[in-house]
């Protein structure tokens, strides 16, 4: 049996729900999909189409609102980066002058701790995201450079400040290290956890930042507190 349409009037008059307050828009559902399956696939495992299932919207409506797969990469990057930025260049700020490179280091650190392990699934995936191109040389200029050498520069001249006759080699690398720690534990790789038998958990960022600071500080103090100091070889 054939149902009649219902008339403009009657259309006219039904209440239209608008989009709840707790649901995020189109745009927002887009990157979140996206940076869940990079932060699994990669870059090029994944696809605009697959990107656009996860996120319940038309494949359309993808390259409406960011372009190109490779311009929703870097809007995925660029998203929590402006956060994590400003969160660390704050903290140094509010550093004195003579603040030691313990208290450096945790200004640098600490925003991404307290976002990975408390800022929910999001961050997760993120970490997990930029541990895999801060690893890529395909990646170095074009999105890690872009989006973090500014707050990397804000920290570096703190360290030079701090160790004036350190060697600009030795501020670099110190950095470097401290970088590859970052990424590598916030990513939650779970692969202490396999050498350790369990005893050490990936996702105790607590615990772990606790350790890292000290051992990161030494690392510093090692290379860059007497820019004089024989190296060993």
């Amino acid at each position: 049996m054939f149902k009649t349409k219902p008339s403009r009037r009657a259309l006219a008059s039904k209440p239209v729900r608008g989009p709840s307050r707790a649901e995020p828009g189109t745009a927002e559902r887009i990157l979140d999909a996206a940076e869940k399956l990079f932060a699994e696939s990669g870059y090029d495992g994944v696809s605009l189409r697959a990107i656009t299932a996860e996120a319940g919207v038309e494949l359309a409506l993808a390259n409406y609102h960011f372009g190109p797969k490779l311009d929703l990469f870097r809007a995925v990057v660029r998203r929590r980066a402006e956060a994590l930025n400003a969160e660390r260049l704050a903290l140094l700020r509010a550093l004195g002058a003579d603040a030691p490179i313990e208290a450096l280091i945790h200004a640098f650190t600490a925003p991404f701790l307290e976002k990975s392990a408390r800022g929910g699934a999001g961050w997760k995936n993120y970490a997990r995201l930029i541990a895999q191109t801060a690893n890529s040389p395909r990646w170095t200029r074009d999105i890690m450079a872009a989006e973090f050498d500014p707050v990397a520069e804000a920290f570096l001249a703190r360290v030079r400040g701090l160790y004036p006759r350190a060697s600009d080699d030795d501020i670099y690398w110190s950095f470097h290290f401290l970088v590859g720690a970052i990424t590598i534990t916030f990513a939650e790789t779970g692969r202490v956890e396999l050498l350790s038998g369990g005893r050490c958990k990936a996702r105790d960022l607590d615990a772990i930042h606790a350790r890292m600071i000290p051992f990161l500080a030494a690392g510093f103090d090692a290379l860059c507190a007497d820019g004089d100091r024989p190296r060993f070889r």
